[in-house]
């Protein structure tokens, strides 16, 4: 869910949307676009005459045009750390939970909202195996057996810091931390403990396609992974699974832009998007978890089983704290690159 290169398109647009009736929106673009556009746009437009303009964007990009005064998005669907940074330089109008019709503010996971962000979905990293080496019940089921390479041999993956948060939580875990007592993060702790798995670490991936493939080849055979990523290929026959234990949620938000020409507009959309009936349908063609607890109840049972945080999980789960990496994320990213050089 990162950023992409700004379309051209979207300034082709600009003069309409300024106009009343439109919505500009950020999201990351390709598949995604599509399913939003199924489950939430176009239901959208047909209920309200509200036209709905989706737009490619770095984070960069946002910034450049809070700083620049030229606000040309409305709504923002992106990650939670750059909704942070955006948010701390004032760049953001208060989402208005009173006036929502269609959806209750009080079904929303509480840890998934707050005065200027609502979580549309939350994915996760858990940890995978390659189950025609670890079979039936004698795979890594928590952290800890992930860092018992004797017991559990085989080259291993890991996040890079370039996928904007290294594995830090898992190091800790693996170090006999409770997932209650994870933050602030001890990064002494941390890396102490990643020194103790590296030599069992064949890869530090940076994208989400390259650990799924890495995970396909069996150039690994455990790791963390997200789990999208990771369940697209097992839905193509690849021999793997991946335990909910441990796993950690992140967060998928929206926003809306300060002085953004529809702020109104994007309200409504940001209300239609929460119900429980439309984030059953994008959250089922994700696969990723709906922030509407009622959603859970109008999906398939065994979609629900695949989905991060789920009833049945969600007490397995962390929510990553985003904003201790926003304070943290400089000297982290000074430390992990010491470190990875060894």
């Amino acid at each position: 869910m990162g950023g992409a290169t700004l379309l051209a398109a979207p300034y082709v647009l600009k003069g309409k949307a300024l106009a009343a009736g439109q919505v500009i929106v950020r999201t990351p673009g390709g598949v995604y676009d599509e399913i939003m556009r199924k489950n939430v746009y176009d239901p959208f437009t047909e209920a309200t005459g509200i036209t709905v303009v989706p737009v490619a964007a770095t984070v960069a990009k946002l910034l450049a045009m809070f700083e620049s005064g030229n606000v040309e998005l409305d709504l923002i669907d992106t990650g939670e750390g750059p909704l942070i940074q955006l948010e701390r330089k004032g760049a953001l109008t208060p989402i208005d939970y009173g006036s929502w019709k269609l959806s209750k503010p009080e079904n929303i996971t509480e840890e998934y909202k707050s005065e200027f962000r609502v979580t549309d979905f939350a994915y996760a990293t858990v940890l995978a195996y390659n189950t025609d080496t670890f079979k039936g019940d004698a795979h890594p089921d928590n952290w800890p057996d992930f860092w018992d390479a004797e017991k559990f041999p085989g080259p291993r993956m890991l996040a890079d810091m370039a996928t904007g948060t290294p594995n830090l939580e898992f190091a800790l875990i693996a170090d006999g931390v409770a997932l209650k007592d994870l933050y602030p993060l001890d990064v002494d702790r941390a890396f102490k403990s990643l020194s103790r798995i590296r030599p069992a670490i064949t890869r530090f991936w940076d994208t989400g396609a390259l650990s799924a493939q890495l995970m396909t080849d069996a150039e690994v055979v455990t790791g963390s992974i997200w789990n999208g990523r990771l369940q697209a290929v097992m839905d193509k026959g690849a021999p793997l699974s991946f335990t909910w234990n441990q796993h950690m949620l992140q967060l998928q938000q929206v926003a809306i832009f300060k002085d953004s020409p529809n702020v109104a507009e994007a309200q409504q959309l940001i209300d239609f998007m929460m119900q429980p009936s439309v984030q059953a349908g994008y959250g089922a063609a994700l696969r990723y978890s709906p922030s509407n607890t009622k959603a859970f109840d109008l999906i398939d049972p065994k979609i629900v089983e695949q989905m991060p945080g789920n009833p049945a999980t969600r007490d397995k789960a962390f929510v990553q704290n985003v904003a201790w990496w926003e304070d943290n994320r400089d000297a982290i990213n000074k430390r992990w690159s010491s470190w990875i050089l060894g």
